[in-house]
């Protein structure tokens, strides 16, 4: 589907979820402002039109390429890790939050409880990623690259700090769990991510947001508890 200079910011992010983020990066209003055309709204901003629907375009279309990371090096999946999920949930965590905090106060109202429900869970999967994702590149990521690493120069490696690799692996795969069971939750509270029928622009983003959040996380977990952790215990 083509994205015409005559679409509003309003349809455009109602029909492209991963157009919400490139929006708000570019200032372009597509709630309070939703009704103007991109046309209009790029040339208000200095921004040439055909760019910005090409790259909304081009991030609808989903992941790009078909890697087979089970033929990579563990330290180039874990720097793939760390350069595609944890740079998102660094960005999108925060944005997530400042969305949920405008829509509490403008239905909280109206919709209170769910909303309330939302960010208890929200709030603490938030917190829970931060560390789970600081964990990994301070500790476990590099261990892994200094095995490979040794392995690689035919040299025996150091004795692991915490005993062997499982022992932080068994941590990161309960987090794992944790936070699925947090996003699972997430989908029940919001109907499947189906936002009530008086929702505003940013109260639908909020909704799309978090269901992006949850196809993320799902191949971030993916790509550590099938490809990299198995790997990583393999190779110590």
């Amino acid at each position: 589907m083509r994205i015409s200079n005559t679409q509003t910011l309003g349809e455009i992010a109602g029909a492209f979820p991963a157009a919400v983020r490139i929006l708000e990066d570019r200032g372009l209003d597509f709630c309070c402002g939703g009704k103007l055309a991109l046309g209009d709204a790029c040339r208000q901003r200095g921004l040439d039109p055909a760019a910005v629907a090409g790259e909304i375009e081009s991030a609808s279309e989903g992941p790009s390429g078909t890697r087979d990371w089970r033929a990579a090096t563990l330290t180039e999946l874990a720097h793939h890790i760390v350069d595609r999920h944890h740079r998102f949930l660094e960005t999108e965590l925060p944005r997530l939050s400042a969305r949920l905090d405008k829509v509490r106060s403008a239905h909280g109202a109206r919709d209170g409880e769910v909303l309330e429900q939302i960010a208890k869970v929200f709030d603490a999967l938030r917190d829970e990623l931060e560390l789970h994702t600081r964990k990994e590149e301070m500790v476990l990521f590099p261990w892994i690259e200094r095995m490979e690493e040794a392995r690689a120069q035919h040299r025996s490696g150091a004795p692991a700090p915490f005993g062997t690799v499982a022992n932080p692996i068994h941590c990161m795969e309960g987090e794992h769990e944790s936070a699925g069971a947090a996003l699972a939750e997430l989908r029940r509270i919001t109907s499947g991510y189906t936002p009530p029928a008086h929702a505003c622009a940013t109260y639908r983003a909020l909704y799309a947001g978090l269901e992006e959040l949850e196809r993320d996380l799902h191949l971030h977990i993916h790509l550590e508890n099938n490809i990299l952790f198995p790997g990583a215990m393999r190779l110590e």
